[in-house]
């Protein structure tokens, strides 16, 4: 294959490098796959870094031939979607492990089950990141990209996380649904999307976002504790992808 020549934009970039202070500026437009590149190498949250690593390193016996990811963890998804799935952070022997935003949990078992009966997703596991899984229509990604102890970020690394999950909203033009699964996520959609006063958090509940034509809608998390207790099931969560495809028609 015949490498292609460098464009101007190339040729600026590299003479910046060498000596920034004599050629313009070059401002380069946001894309996903900068946001992606910048989640991956992201290590602003000290404690947070510390412990994915050591996730990474002293793994579950049950992984123990793993390569752990270990770092920050993308979203994915179509670019084009109109429905956003949106969880609070990548669990520690899931995403943390695979790469991919729930991927290799129960949670994201009941997770592309549902998006798959409901035609967001091309196949009903997602087991890890090259298993084949592609979505349509939607885009799955956490509020915090990086696992954190006891699945709780502390609000400042709620904070210094919070740009990615701004970039994404606004790199997403085609959005029609937030689905917020459990209240940590819902409360991040609303503080992200300017929602205030924050109505009462429930399975179904559906909220318009002032600006920009959106709608959040509401699930209970598909975390074990929910499915296990039946809090959740899968026809509520059926229920939840089903309205999100009617909203997206109507928009």
């Amino acid at each position: 294959m015949t490498a292609s020549l460098p464009t101007h934009a190339d040729r600026l970039l590299a003479r910046s490098f060498a000596n920034p202070s004599s050629v313009e500026r070059v401002v380069r437009p946001d894309t996903l796959a900068i946001v992606e590149d910048e989640v991956m190498a992201c290590r602003t949250c000290q404690r947070l870094v510390a412990w994915r690593e050591q996730v990474a390193m002293d793994k579950r016996a049950a992984y123990r031939d793993w390569e752990y990811w270990g770092r920050g963890v993308p979203g994915f998804g179509d670019p084009h979607a109109s429905v956003l799935v949106l969880g609070l952070a990548p669990a520690a022997h899931g995403a943390n492990r695979t790469g991919r935003v729930f991927t290799g949990d129960r949670s994201g078992d009941w997770l592309f089950r549902a998006m798959h009966r409901a035609g967001f997703a091309n196949q009903a596991t997602s087991t890890a990141a090259d298993d084949g899984l592609q979505l349509t229509g939607a885009w799955v990604t956490a509020a915090v990209k990086c696992a954190p102890p006891d699945n709780t970020p502390l609000p400042d690394e709620r904070s210094r996380c919070a740009p990615f999950f701004e970039r994404e909203l606004t790199l997403l033009t085609d959005l029609v649904v937030v689905v917020c699964l459990g209240a940590f996520a819902y409360e991040a959609g609303c503080r992200h999307l300017g929602v205030r006063p924050r109505p009462k958090f429930g399975h179904g509940v559906e909220v318009p976002v002032p600006q920009g034509g959106l709608t959040m809608l509401c699930s209970f998390h598909p975390s074990q504790q929910n499915t296990f207790t039946g809090k959740l099931t899968e026809a509520m969560l059926d229920d939840i992808f089903t309205r999100a495809g009617t909203l997206r028609a109507q928009a």
